[in-house]
This record gives structure tokens, sequence and C-alpha cells, in this order.
């Protein structure tokens, strides 16, 4: 009986299976994931976009400008002392609230007593001379009468009487100075309030702010906190709506959920310019009588511009522009030229009805303008023509009311989604007052989530073609991959693909045989 031979195979064909080995996986893996994005859409592809409305309610509409800003002090007072010494005293520290004439610093007194002492010493001095040579110059007139001295001994006793009062009025200045000195050495509090800097401490010597070309050495900073102002950086575009005397509402970092009130109290003329933004700093005055807001907090400011109260809203999401209408229209599954029909009939007449109402105003006026003018003779003519120029300008303020912000809206009716021209009025950006066009309680579709939903659609479309395109030429390659290494091993094979989502790789069900 015939043994069968062992037969090894070749290195070569166990290397070029193993280099293509993982090429054929890599095709599979990436069938199957194809796969499952193509069922996926199949899924999905056939439910429709999901229309969310919301109902036209009355509402609070309040248009704010909202700026950051920092708390700082109205009246910051800088203290200094006209007296130069070093400071034997300071019974203050920062934080320390004082009231107005309380000691904030004592400056060495010795100088200056000793000048105070001096100028009092030189007007006692002062006061005796103009005794004597009041005396002198009465027993010289006595005398001069009688004849018994000459003129010039008079004229020298009256001299030196004057001159005698004209030291005592010297004197006098000199104490008064040497008073004020002597008071100078001695710092009290300007006003009623709270040390916020002490850049100075006790044993320090100071120089004078009067007689020092530095301007001397600042004791301390002061102010009233009982009333502090914020300021805030506005912006260029947002500075035209910001008014003196407006009311607004301050919330600083510290305490989020306290809200403080105040007013404008002004608008800083030169602009501030940081990284290419414009911004004006704009004063609000606060009212700090707790003492809770202190110098240096950040916070933000709300400055109310307008507002409409219990007034007809509508979502901002739920209007468009006419420029936009092709688009939302394919987003809402309607035809755009139809929708374009419609919102043109709709201007149209709202453009009729509007100058038949400024045609009517205007034939007023003009009859008003002409039944003065026959009052009034020629002169009433001349007044007719400026009548008449006003009501041009009436007409043109009609006009500017009529620009108010048309927009389309889509309203969700019995008979499907409606176009609807719409007016709005005041808008705080999340809500719009409606002046007419939609009715309280109709419901309106909310846009934006229509858009997002087509936008999606969309690209899950292009994904699935996209998938669609990798797996029939993944499945190309892969069947001469595949069709390749059945060759290597068993001499034959076959690679189907059917519908471009399964790779079946069928190996030839004979074995290689070695005979003897």
């Amino acid at each position: 009986m015939a043994t069968p031979a062992r037969v090894e195979r070749s290195p070569w064909m166990q290397v070029s299976a193993l280099t293509r080995r993982p090429l054929a996986i890599a095709a599979v893996l990436v069938l199957v994931i194809a796969t499952i994005l193509i069922a996926r859409g199949s899924r999905h592809g056939g439910d429709k976009t999901r229309i969310m409305t919301a109902a036209v309610e009355r509402r609070n509409i309040a248009l704010s400008i909202e700026a950051t800003g920092t708390v700082e002090p109205i009246d910051l007072v800088e203290v200094k002392s006209k007296a130069s010494g070093q400071i034997v005293r300071m019974p203050v520290q920062v934080g320390s609230f004082v009231q107005k004439g309380a000691l904030l610093a004592q400056i060495d007194p010795r100088d200056v007593q000793n000048q105070y002492e001096q100028a009092l010493a030189a007007l006692r001095a002062a006061q005796a001379k103009v005794e004597i040579s009041r005396a002198q110059k009465a027993r010289s007139d006595g005398l001069y009468a009688k004849q018994v001295i000459t003129a010039d001994e008079h004229e020298t006793a009256t001299l030196d009487y004057a001159n005698a009062q004209a030291a005592l009025v010297k004197a006098r200045a000199d104490l008064d100075i040497a008073r004020q000195r002597r008071d100078d050495a001695t710092v009290r509090a300007p006003i009623t309030g709270t040390i916020l800097e002490q850049p100075v401490a006790n044993g320090q010597v100071i120089t004078s702010a009067t007689s020092s070309a530095s301007g001397g050495t600042t004791l301390l900073k002061m102010a009233d906190l009982g009333k502090v102002r914020m300021r805030a950086m506005v912006g260029e575009t947002d500075i035209g709506n910001v008014k003196t005397g407006q009311s607004a509402t301050v919330t600083v970092d510290a305490f989020p959920q306290r809200t403080f009130t105040g007013s404008v109290e002004k608008i800083e003329p030169q602009a501030v310019v940081e990284q290419s933004v414009t911004n004006f700093p704009v004063l609000i005055s606060v009212s700090n009588e707790s003492g809770v807001l202190l110098p240096g907090m950040n916070g933000e400011v709300t400055m109310l511009v307008d507002e409409r109260d219990d007034v007809p809203a509508i979502p901002v999401d739920a209007v468009r522009s006419v420029r936009e209408l092709p688009i939302v229209a394919e987003a809402l599954g309607l035809d755009p030229a139809k929708v374009k029909a419609q919102v043109d009939e709709q201007m149209k007449a709202r453009g009729a009805a509007g100058d038949s109402a400024r045609a009517r105003w205007r034939a007023g006026r003009g009859q008003a303008a002409g039944d003065s003018a026959r009052g009034r003779g020629r002169r009433g003519s001349r007044g007719q023509d400026q009548s008449g120029g006003g009501g041009a300008a009436g007409g043109g303020g009609g006009g500017g009311g009529r620009q108010n912000r048309v927009q389309i809206a889509f309203v969700k009716t019995e008979r499907g989604l409606e176009p609807r021209v719409t007016r709005l009025g005041l808008s705080d950006f999340d809500y719009a007052q409606v002046l007419d066009g939609v009715k309280e309680g109709e419901q309106v579709v909310l846009l934006g989530v229509a858009e997002a939903q087509a936008n999606r659609a969309q690209s899950q479309s292009r994904i699935r073609e996209r998938s669609r395109s990798a797996a029939e030429a993944d499945c190309k390659t892969g069947s001469r991959v595949r069709l390749s290494h059945a060759q290597t091993w068993c001499g034959q094979g076959v690679c189907r693909c059917r519908d471009s989502q399964r790779l079946r790789f069928h190996h030839c069900r004979g074995r290689r045989r070695n005979t003897e």
C-alpha cells in the first residue's frame, strides 16, 4: 500500500497569504459599517420634519443695555498735611470709619509751637510799643503847641507812633500764621467716610503739601461709601440709547442674588479703545446705605432703554426676513414660489391700505390749512404754503411709522402652514412685540428648529451617498483580494457582492491532494 508523501508548503506562499489577510478583514469591516449606516438611514429616511410651534401670547417686553463695570467712590479725598515733620500719632487705619473733624494724624508740633510762642511775644512787644509811642506823641503834641520843642522833634514822635502801629499789625499777622501752622500739624478728617488707603505709618517723616515742589506726602485716601458709582464701559453701538438720568440696575459678583438700583449720572465724552473695540465710560450712581458695595468690586449694569407691558409677543425664532423665504420654505416642505406669491400679495394689500390712509390724512391737513388761509388773507396764503410743507413732513412721519420691522411668520392653521407678513415693534432679542399680522393665540412655527432638522436630514443624506459609494468601491477591491487569496490556497475561489452590503467568500470545497 502506497504511503502518501508529505509535501511542505513553500515559504513565499505563507508570506503572501499573511500580507493579504489584513486587507480582506478591513474590507469586511468597512462593508459592515456601511450596512449599519444604510440600514439606519433607511429607517429614519422616511421620517418627516417635526414642526414645533409656539403661541402668540401677551408678555412684558423690556429692551435694555448690559455692560460690565467696576465700583468706585464718588468723592475720593486725598489727605495731605501743610506741615512738615515726623508723625507722632496716627490713630486710624485702613477700613476705619471716621466722622468729620476726627483726628487722623499728629505731626511733631514742637517747631510750630515755638514759632507760635515767638509770634505771640512779638505781638505783646508791639502792643507795648504802641502804648508808649502813643503817650510820647501826646506829650510831643502838648509841648509843640507851647512851642517848647521844635517841629523836627514833633515829627519824630509822630513817625515813631505810626511805626509802632505798623509793627503791631505785622505782629498780629505773624501770630495768625504761626497759629495756622500749629493747627496744620494736627490733621483732621475733612469729611465723614472710610479710610481706603494709608501709605504712611507712625514715625514717618513727611513733607509739606504747600512748600514742597513734589506736592507733599499723601497721608490717607478716604471717601464716603454711602453712595458709590459704577464705571461701566458701553459699546459705541449702544451709547446712543443711553441718556443721563436713565434708570439702571447693578449686580456685583460678590452678591449675585442681590440687585442695586441707580441712575445714569454722566456719559464721558472721550472714548476708550481697547483691542480695536471702542467703548464709552458711563457713570451710574448707586445708593449704598448698607455699605456692602466696596470700591473695586466687579459687576454688571443693566440700563433700561424702553419697555412695553402686556402686549402680544411672538418668539424671535418664529420670524424671518423676505430674503430668507426660499430656504425657510424648503425646510418646511413648502413650495418657495407659492410662498413668495402669497407674501407679495399681502405686501401689496398692506401698501395699498397704507397709501389710502396717508392720502386721507394729507387731504384733511390740506383742507384745514385752506380754511385757515382764507381767514388770514394774503398773509395767510403764505401760511397755507407752509402748512402744505408740514403736511408733506407729516406724511414722511407716517412713512417712518410704517418702517417698523416687517418680517414673515408661518402660522399653523387647519389648511396647513400659512405665511403671514407681520409688523414687529419693540424686541428684547427673545420676543418681539406684534403690531399686526398675527393674532393672540395663533400658533406660529419655530423656524430655527425646522431649519436645523432640514440641515440634519441633508447631512444624513450626504453621508449615506458617500457610504454607498465607498461600499461599492470596497466590494470590488475585496473581490479581487479574496479571489487571489483563494487561488493561492486552494486554486479557485468565488467572491460575491450582493446589494453592496455583504461580502461573501466561498472557498473551494475540494482539497488539494498529493498523489504518490
